[in-house]
């Protein structure tokens, strides 16, 4: 077992090549200290996120050696784990190839399949999706040599040593050989992935006429079954932070605002959805937390409150009954009914009147907070929308009327005192802490990561930034098994062009992480516009 560093918050536990990484997953889980925010189980790694505040990195490796070292509860994974039984039909278009290809009949194909006790391994590609691993199940099935564009929700596939069903139509290059019309996701649970790390899943084919998928309440061993989990099980196996966290208002006014124009691209953004990443959901929230969090607090909200995070300006809404705002982040005309306002401060918003945040000349988003906060269904304890995975409000339309909560108790306080200065033009200096993967690459490219000046290129957005400046090297060119991913990873795909992974990003990845840009510096990078240059430094010791 090796323990690898993931910038400052976050540690990656490499387990042996013939361990447990599920056994691992499960005695942390059972031992889980405070502090600890996310455990990410992936081919052959766990990922753990802490509160590098209350769990310091030096303790976290003290528990995971102490947790990794403790006595096994018998036979644990299995006996707490619940089993879901999901119906299949055998009708995918590559089932036929699939078995010539494993040198199988379809027949055989179909009979090893069912009779396989799959355990989810991990999740990861898309929420709600889990990578099932056989007991026994001994077949290597090939990817497709093209992905397909576009892949059915509910369809089964195998592709190398896993079996998975995917949750939304996305693309994918699995091989298909069934359909289940299983609900793998539901954002209206309170635990929206149906699969998540340790559960057991057995497939059994549809009798006609019925393609729903059905819970066995004797494989699961429980005397009642209503979700594929006792209240025993749920509670032990609930993913971490899964507990709702329901910040909406509790009465709020629909049709409070009118969108006339929501420019580039405007959506709704709270502190997003930390802690769940284990069951595939990636944080979300805002990219530039420290300007949310400022603007919620000139209007009187808390600061976790939703508020509109607006990309590139070119915005116009219209009040329909008296509100309060403030804007904060990136910088550019704010005008009210054509009349001149200030960054950071709070105004009264009249009904009837315009507000308009222009076309911006520094920063990339800013940031509408409104008294009461704006109001969006709750997905996953989160208001935020996850431009990736599709979660929350959909960036909002021109017509398109925004909710508004009541007013909170607490007034608008006096202006802060902090002063507070435009989004910088000139080059950025983030600061990078060390990558569980450096080791991938040779000690030049490692220099050329910090003595080289990037620029940020067009392919800049919610999921990732991908920078343009010389290609590294890679002293490993063999294929990574996916592993947990956080906000701030610096990825290097086989171009060896660098990709900061952003807050809608993936939480598993099979790309090296050679470093991390730390917690703080996210903030900055969040308002890096395509052309921006960028300076990285060495971070200080984590502890």
């Amino acid at each position: 077992m090796r323990i690898l560093p993931l910038g400052l918050s976050a540690l990656l536990v490499e387990v042996d090549p013939q361990g447990d990484v599920l056994s691992l997953y499960t005695r942390l889980v059972r031992r889980r200290a405070d502090g600890v925010k996310d455990l990410v189980p992936a081919a052959r790694t766990v990922l753990v996120r802490v509160d590098p505040h209350a769990l310091p990195l030096s303790a976290a490796r003290a528990w995971i050696e102490q947790a990794a070292a403790a006595e096994p509860v018998p036979d644990a994974a299995a006996a707490a784990a619940a089993q879901v039984v999901l119906s299949i039909a055998y009708d995918g278009p590559d089932l036929a190839e699939t078995a010539a290809l494993v040198g199988m009949s379809v027949e055989a194909l179909v009979r090893r399949h069912q009779e396989t006790a799959w355990t989810v391994a991990f999740t990861g590609f898309a929420p709600g999706f889990g990578y099932l691993i056989g007991d026994g199940w001994s077949l290597d099935v090939p990817r497709l040599a093209s992905p397909r564009t576009r892949v059915p929700a509910g369809a089964v596939g195998l592709a190398g040593a896993y079996c998975g069903a995917y949750p939304r139509p996305t693309p994918g290059g699995w091989r298909l050989v069934g359909t289940t019309d299983a609900v793998l996701f539901d954002v209206d649970a309170a635990d929206p992935a149906l699969l998540v790390p340790g559960m057991r899943v057995r497939f059994r084919e549809a009798p006609a006429g019925r393609g729903r998928n059905s819970f066995d309440p004797s494989l699961a061993g429980a005397d009642r079954v209503d979700s594929g989990r006792s209240g025993a099980e749920e509670e032990e196996f609930r993913p971490a932070g899964a507990a709702q966290s329901e910040s909406r208002p509790a009465a709020p006014e629909d049709g409070a605002i009118e969108v006339a124009e929501p420019g580039l691209l405007t959506t709704v953004q709270d502190l997003g959805r930390p802690g769940r990443a284990g069951a595939g959901i990636a944080v979300s929230g805002a990219l530039d937390r420290r300007s949310l969090r400022t603007a919620n607090r000139l209007v009187g909200n808390a600061e976790d409150a939703a508020a509109l995070e607006i990309t590139m300006g070119g915005f116009r809404a219209r009040a329909h009954r008296p509100l309060w705002f403030a804007v904060a982040g990136a910088w550019g005309p704010i005008r009210l009914d054509g009349r001149e306002l200030d960054p950071y401060q709070a105004y009264e918003w009249p009904a009837g009147t315009e507000l308009e945040l222009d076309w911006f000349a520094r920063g990339a988003r800013a940031y509408l907070a409104v008294r009461g906060g704006i109001h969006a269904d709750v997905v996953a304890g989160s208001q935020s929308t996850d431009m990736m995975a599709g979660l929350g409000r959909a960036p909002l339309a021109a017509g398109e009327s925004i909710a508004v909560g009541l007013h909170p108790a607490v007034p608008i306080p006096t202006a802060e005192q902090d002063t507070w200065g435009a989004p910088a033009t000139g080059d950025l200096d983030l600061v990078l802490a060390p990558g569980p993967r450096a080791d991938w690459f040779p000690a030049s490219a490692r220099a050329a990561l910090f003595d080289t000046v990037w620029t940020v290129s067009a392919q800049a957005d919610r999921v990732g930034i991908r920078l343009d400046g010389p290609a590294l090297e890679r002293a490993r060119t063999d294929e990574l098994p996916s592993e947990g991913m956080t906000p701030g990873a610096l990825q290097v795909p086989p171009d060896g062009r660098p990709v900061i992974l952003m807050a809608d990003g993936p939480v598993t990845g099979g790309y090296p992480v050679i470093a991390a840009v730390t917690d703080d510096s996210l903030d900055v990078l969040a308002q890096a516009r395509p052309g921006t240059r960028i300076r990285f430094r060495h971070a200080p010791p984590a502890d």
